[in-house]
């Protein structure tokens, strides 16, 4: 069975339907993303996942039971945390304080002080601007900082929303060298990532979304060599 399945969910806001019966799995151990255009769906689909929009139809199954319905908040004592899109850290508060909060569910307080030596060694520059108010910090450090929250309650499953968003090429590079470590590290991972070209290079496999449907899946190698994926998502003919 795989670690999260998604089965027909049909999500909305207000009167406006999102999704159209999306379904995508991942195994555990994966890197799976998904990739479509702006509007596409791919935020609201980790929000159904999340908890944040709760479908009005279809299952999301997380490690073998059914979590559609359930509170964002009870997520993360589930396995699965969050790296929003715009990052959404607590920008008065500082570094340390911003990862303990990802850690506020734990009393483990050994585990805890492993996690924060882990996501230092990943993320050596917020060790160095651990009091530093993170909403001081460069949009990279930011994005550092919201990934490693999210590492602070030991997920076993990642959602990653446009990690690249709004960073340098050399800051992109550096990102996702990060979350292949992380990957490696034993954390599955569902990646949405406008720039399909970084994504599909660590993914295992992927998803394309138009207009709130799943229109093609396969592995990453094949969506890269689809004469489709590549004209309307790479940016090549």
């Amino acid at each position: 069975m795989a670690l999260l399945e998604v089965e027909n969910v049909h999500s909305y806001y207000g009167n406006i339907q999102a999704l159209r019966g999306v379904s995508l799995s991942v195994e555990e151990g994966e890197v799976v993303t998904l990739i479509g255009s702006n509007g596409a769906g791919k935020t609201t689909t980790l929000r159904s996942i999340h908890g944040v929009l709760q479908p009005r139809e279809g299952k999301v199954i997380f490690d073998g039971e059914e979590i559609q319905g359930l509170p964002a908040h009870d997520m993360i004592g589930r396995g699965i945390a969050q790296s929003p899109e715009g990052r959404k850290i607590f920008s008065r508060m500082s570094v340390l304080e911003n990862l303990e909060m990802g850690a506020f569910h734990r009393n483990d307080r050994s585990g805890i002080r492993e996690d924060m030596d882990r996501v230092y060694e990943l993320f050596p520059r917020l060790k160095e601007r651990t009091k530093q108010e993170a909403g001081t910090m460069s949009g990279g450090e930011q994005q550092m900082l919201a990934i490693g929250r999210a590492l602070m309650s030991r997920p076993k499953l990642l959602l990653l929303d446009e990690p690249s968003m709004g960073l340098a090429p050399v800051l992109v590079e550096r990102i996702f060298d990060i979350i292949k470590e992380i990957n490696a590290q034993g954390t599955t991972i569902l990646l949405v990532e406008q720039n399909a070209n970084v994504a599909l290079e660590i993914a295992t496999r992927g998803y394309v979304m138009e207009t709130g449907s799943i229109v093609t899946s396969a592995s990453a190698e094949k969506l890269r060599k689809d004469p489709k994926v590549r004209e309307a998502y790479l940016g090549e003919m």
